[in-house]
């Protein structure tokens, strides 16, 4: 976009209001979530998702106040284990090596290296999205069983709903922060039967973890499959066994959900906040070794025909992963694209009351205009000049557009 300035005759009378500029350069946000690319978009959307949560626990944004007294619980779904790794364990044992500090850039990385199982490691990632799908559908059955309700009965008396978030471990193994709430059958805005507990909701967390399955892949003659690992914590929201002794308070579990929403595998892992093209480029990364193997072996296990619905080359930077950060159900509570509608209509109301009156005249000091796609000849030229050498590497992810003329 290129920008095309207006100079124009002012009288005594006239106003320069820059209405038309505010509300252009609304519109070419670039909306990306990482802190790392752009820490303003970050921003917009960690508050989002703040007030989303909030939204979710104590009423608001349209959703009705009486959730706020519905069972919910924080619940964490983590990895299984590929392997030993560095670490700083919460019993307060070292690290089989030594000792740690919050900053050893040690903490995750494999004490073998070639002993971890890397390749399990990247296809859990992988798997994660519909590893949470089958337990949101087994743990509605738990709930029913403990309820002695069939299923088919069960979407007549409650409903679950739930916001999540996922983050990356130091290990680049991803895990899942997750808000369950228990509704009546309409949802938030119903009340939940006198059976529903928060008790009863944990311990369906719990069994239904642990049947979690799913079958994936054959490689090599070896078969794959992926299950959660056995660190479980679920944790009733306003109990005071939270971040050492705080209350797990509405606010406190919004905010530290909030803020993984604009977190990737970079924050924790050191990885790359942007797709590759080329394996070649990691030669130039600042990443870590156990990244960089990460990497190389999403890409390797990408070229296989059997593995190209995973579309690992393309989600390599993310170690496999390739689902929504933050998600939620239907019913949970309000959406992003709600709050995003409201701030436009706040911002436009605001710019209403600045707008002149009785006549006078608004000069528009700039405005966009369209000046093309694609690449520019030098672009087109550089990118060119990285291509591989035929049969170097394997095909790149994406294909170049044309240059615009």
């Amino acid at each position: 976009m290129q920008e095309a300035d207006q100079h124009l005759p002012r009288t005594a009378r006239d106003r320069i209001i820059p209405v038309h500029v505010e509300r252009s350069l609304e519109g070419l946000r670039c909306n990306n979530r990482r802190a790392t690319r752009c820490a303003a978009c970050a921003e917009v959307y960690r508050r989002d998702t703040f007030h989303l949560i909030t939204a979710g626990l104590c009423g608001g944004k349209g959703t009705a106040e009486q959730v706020g007294t519905h069972p919910r619980v924080f619940a964490t779904l983590t990895a299984p284990s590929f392997g030993p790794v560095h670490n700083r364990p919460s019993s307060g044992r070292p690290c089989r090596c030594g000792a740690h500090d919050d900053t050893d850039p040690a903490l995750g990385t494999p004490l073998d290296p070639d002993a971890y199982d890397y390749e399990a490691a990247v296809l859990w990632n992988a798997h994660a999205g519909a590893l949470w799908r089958r337990f949101s559908i087994y743990l509605r059955r738990e709930i029913a069983k403990r309820a002695g309700l069939t299923q088919r009965a069960f979407r007549h008396h409650a409903r679950v709903s739930f916001a999540k978030v996922a983050e990356y471990q130091k290990r680049g193994a991803v895990h899942f922060h997750a808000v369950i709430r228990l509704d009546g059958p309409e949802g938030g805005d119903t009340a939940p039967p006198a059976w529903a507990s928060a008790e009863l909701l944990t311990g369906a967390i719990h069994a239904a973890v642990a049947a979690t399955r799913v079958n994936g892949p054959e490689v090599d003659g070896r078969a794959h499959a992926f299950t959660f690992g056995r660190q479980l914590d679920v944790r009733t929201i306003r109990s005071a066994d939270f971040d050492g002794g705080q209350e797990l308070t509405d606010r406190a579990v919004a905010a530290y959900i909030a803020k993984y929403a604009t977190k990737g595998a970079e924050i924790a892992t050191g990885t790359l906040d942007r797709p590759i093209r080329f394996l070649a480029e990691l030669a130039q990364a600042r990443i870590t070794d156990h990244a960089r193997r990460m990497i190389r072996t999403a890409w390797t296990l990408g070229a296989r025909k059997d593995l190209e619905h995973l579309r690992l080359r393309a989600w390599a930077h993310m170690l496999g992963f390739r689902g929504h950060f933050s998600t939620k159900s239907r019913h949970y509570s309000t959406t992003l694209g709600a709050l995003r509608d409201a701030r436009a209509e706040w911002r436009r109301a605001q710019a209403a009351t600045a707008a002149p009156q009785d006549g006078e005249t608004t000069l528009v000091l700039a405005h966009w205009v369209f000046a093309g796609t694609g690449l520019s000849n030098g672009e087109a030229w550089l990118a060119a000049s990285l291509e591989p050498a035929p049969g170097t590497e394997g095909g790149p992810t994406w294909t170049p557009i044309a240059t615009s003329s």
